[in-house]
C-alpha cells in the first residue's frame, strides 16, 4: 500500500532547486520559436531570457532548443515535456484566477486586428461604447494579417481579431457579432440574372491572387462572371463605377452604407443567391479563463447584441 502511494508523493525539497519562472519561458519559446518574441511575451529582456534558458538547460540536462536559421526548434526531449509543462501551468493559472474579481478600472489597452474595410463598421462602435462607460483605454486598430492570426492571438500581440467567419483551428474561438449580405451596385437601370452574369465586374480583395468569396459560391452553382478589374478597396471600386457605366460591383450592404455613393449609381439585390456573411470576433482558447479577456468579450458582445 505504501509503495502505491509513494508514486504520488511530492518531494517538497526538490522545489527549492527549481525556479518556477523558467517554465513559462520554456512554453513561450516553444510556441514562438523565437527568444525575442518569448521575452516580449513574458515581459523580460532578451538577455534575461537567454540567461534563464541556459539555467533551465542546466537544470534539465538538455539543450531543449536548437537554433535553425531564425527559429529555435525544440529537441525531442522538449517536445516530450511540453504538454506536461503546459498543463501544469494551466492548472496553476486556473487556481490563481479562481477567486479573483476583475477591476475594470485597471483596463489600459485594447488591441484588435481588423480588416481595412471592416474597421469603419466596428471600431467607432467600440470606442463610443467604452468612452460612454468611462473607461480610459488606449485603443489600437491593427492591420489584419490572416497568415499570422493564430500566432498573434497566442502571443497576445492582439487581444482579438474581428473578421469574416472561417476556421483557424481548434485553438481559436469564434463568436458571431453580425451578419451581412451582398448587393450589386452599378449605373445600369436594371439588374436581372442574365445582366448580372454577362456584365463586366469589379472585384475587390486585399490578396494578390485567389478566388473572391462571391465567385466561390457562384462556381458551386456552375456560374462564372467576368472580373474586368480588381482593386484593394471598395471605395476605389465605387469611384471607378462612376466612369464605367456598364460595370457592376458586388459589395456587402453594411460596408456600402459607410461609403460615399455617387447619385448616378443604383443599388440592386444580387439576382443570384449568395450566402449571408458572418462577421465576428476571434480569440485564443488559452485566454478564456483570463478575467480581463472575459470582461472585454462581454462588453463587445453587448455592443452587437
Amino acid at each position: 500500500m505504501n509503495t502505491v502511494h509513494s508514486k504520488n508523493t511530492i518531494d517538497m525539497s526538490s522545489f527549492y532547486r527549481i525556479d518556477m519562472n523558467l517554465y513559462p519561458l520554456f512554453v513561450a519559446i516553444y510556441e514562438q520559436q523565437n527568444i525575442s518574441k518569448a521575452a516580449q511575451l513574458i515581459c523580460i529582456t532578451q538577455s534575461a531570457a537567454s540567461h534563464a534558458l541556459q539555467r533551465l538547460r542546466t537544470h534539465l540536462k538538455d539543450d531543449l532548443f536548437v537554433r535553425t536559421g531564425s527559429k529555435m526548434l525544440p529537441t525531442p526531449f522538449a517536445e516530450q515535456i511540453y504538454p506536461d509543462i503546459k498543463d501544469a501551468l494551466f492548472c496553476i493559472q486556473k487556481i490563481s484566477n479562481q477567486n479573483q474579481k476583475f477591476d475594470s478600472s485597471q483596463l489600459q489597452t485594447l488591441k484588435i486586428a481588423v480588416h481595412d474595410e471592416i474597421e469603419p463598421l466596428i471600431f467607432p462602435k467600440l470606442v463610443a461604447h467604452f468612452q460612454q462607460s468611462q473607461f480610459n483605454i488606449q485603443f489600437s486598430s491593427i492591420k489584419l494579417d490572416r497568415k499570422n492570426i493564430v500566432a498573434d492571438l497566442a502571443s497576445q500581440q492582439v487581444d482579438f481579431v474581428i473578421d469574416l467567419e472561417q476556421n483557424f483551428g481548434d485553438k481559436i474561438q469564434f463568436h458571431r457579432l453580425q451578419q451581412d449580405h451582398f448587393v450589386a451596385c452599378s449605373q445600369q437601370l436594371s439588374m436581372n440574372k442574365a445582366e448580372y452574369i454577362s456584365a463586366e465586374h469589379i472585384g475587390v480583395s486585399s490578396r494578390r491572387t485567389g478566388t473572391l468569396v462571391e465567385d466561390i459560391f457562384l462556381n458551386r452553382k456552375h456560374l462564372s462572371r467576368n472580373i474586368r478589374l480588381r482593386c484593394q478597396h471598395y471605395s476605389t471600386a465605387l469611384q471607378i463605377l462612376e466612369i464605367q457605366p456598364q460595370a457592376v460591383l458586388t459589395i456587402p450592404q453594411n460596408i456600402l452604407s459607410h461609403l460615399q455613393i455617387h447619385p448616378s449609381l443604383n443599388i440592386f439585390e444580387v439576382p443570384v443567391e449568395l450566402p449571408l456573411m458572418s462577421l465576428g470576433i476571434f480569440w485564443h482558447k488559452d485566454v478564456e479563463m483570463n478575467a480581463r479577456h472575459n470582461f472585454l468579450r462581454g462588453e463587445i458582445f453587448k455592443i452587437f447584441a
